[in-house]
């Protein structure tokens, strides 16, 4: 039905309304502010892919939460880059693995986040994964919106922004989370095309967990709460919940943007999980973080990790450990992808400080919790900052 047809059926309806009044009606019946939003929920791509010169306003931020994204020609000031401790995974597993131990506790501790070199996992699985994921996002759109849910426990969900659902301004991200725990119940409902991803996809999520798994064991160490090399009840009882743990690979894709300075990829947030290992693009910045008061950009190292601590971790670790605020930056020249894993303990596991690490002098600071509760509270509100981790805290008066 054409915009005629309905002003006709209008005035069959109202015979005695005015050429002014339904005018008035008419346009904004037609305007369908609705149909307008659900074109956002397509995604980023689908508008770019439309030709689109100006950012829309979904995706405008409040002038106090925009980003200076200085120059626009693919890369941001220099004053503001920032280079995170490096672990070297090989001295982890070497004979110097006590002082880097202490590198990675100080990281922890100050940062929240290290870059991690010498990890092991073969460029050959790194870079396949970053082919078949741009592969996907070139995909015409009726075959990526095969995977758009709005169940966010689907095994493979492909969409928007940050939290689609709530966001009341929209980010300038499109992506695809495959869940992949266990793998042989979620891989059948895997996108099947561009042909290789499964495969892709498979070997680096497996390659990923076992690193995991091994950051694992030596931050454990590193908070003293298992000896290395040791087996024991109390060790495997730690390291098989982890190894059942969950996780979720996710491949972001931050299209160029034609007016960078207006919008974010991603908004501030910390992760929720325990770990995150964050392949970053090496070619086009992007990541930031809030250290000492203020944003800076992360400068990526060729063939190496971005490992971040999670909300669960600083649970788990009573607040020794940081989660720390980041946020990405999007780009006028140049698209961006990059490919998080994440990780944390079991789905239906409660989280909460290790006992260890409670005593007199450091006093339990956050309620136990669980996925569903994470899972509840942004379903229920936008998800900004660390307001989630905030409401697990416990108010702990600091007199004795």
């Amino acid at each position: 039905m054409g915009d005629a047809d309905e002003e006709m059926m209008w005035k069959l309806k109202f015979p005695e309304s005015n050429a002014t009044t339904t005018s008035l009606v008419v346009g904004a019946v037609l305007h369908r502010p609705d149909e307008e939003d659900h074109q956002y929920h397509k995604g980023v791509k689908y508008l770019c892919e439309r030709g689109i010169t100006k950012v829309p306003t979904k995706y405008i931020l409040p002038v106090l939460e925009r980003p200076n994204t200085g120059n626009k020609d693919g890369n941001f000031s220099n004053d503001h880059d920032l280079s995170l401790p490096v672990i070297d995974f090989a001295q982890l597993q070497g004979s110097n693995r006590v002082q880097a131990l202490q590198s990675l506790s100080r990281a922890c501790e100050e940062y929240g986040f290290f870059q991690l070199i010498n990890h092991g996992i073969s460029s050959e699985a790194t870079s396949s994964m970053v082919q078949e994921g741009r592969k996907f996002f070139e995909l015409p759109f009726e075959k990526r919106s095969k995977y758009m849910s709005k169940d966010m426990f689907s095994p493979a969900r492909y969409g928007t922004s940050f939290n689609q659902n709530k966001d009341k301004v929209f980010c300038w991200r499109d992506f695809l989370k495959l869940n992949c725990h266990p793998l042989s119940e979620t891989l059948p409902f895997w996108p099947s095309s561009p042909s290789e991803l499964r495969e892709a996809a498979v070997n680096y999520s497996k390659q990923t967990k076992f690193l995991y798994m091994m950051l694992v064991e030596a931050i454990l160490e590193s908070l003293g709460l298992v000896e290395n090399n040791k087996s024991g009840p109390e060790n495997d009882s730690y390291l098989n919940e982890f190894e059942d743990g969950s996780q979720i690979i996710v491949l972001n894709c931050y299209p160029s943007c034609p007016e960078p300075d207006l919008t974010l990829g991603m908004p501030p947030h910390s992760d929720y999980g325990f770990l995150t290992l964050l392949l970053q693009d090496e070619l086009v910045k992007g990541l930031q973080i809030q250290h000492q008061g203020r944003w800076v950009t992360v400068e990526p190292i060729p063939n190496s990790f971005v490992i971040n601590v999670g909300d669960h971790l600083e649970i788990f670790s009573n607040g020794r450990y940081k989660s720390v605020l980041h946020r990405v930056l999007v780009n006028h020249a140049k698209s961006r992808i990059s490919i998080a894993s994440l990780h944390s303990l079991p789905f239906s596991r409660k989280i909460r400080p290790s006992p260890k690490l409670i005593n007199e002098d450091s006093p339990k600071l956050y309620k136990d919790t669980d996925f569903a509760s994470f899972m509840e509270y942004i379903t229920s509100c936008e998800h900004k900052n660390k307001n989630f981790l905030e409401s697990r805290k416990l108010n702990v008066g600091k007199e004795k």
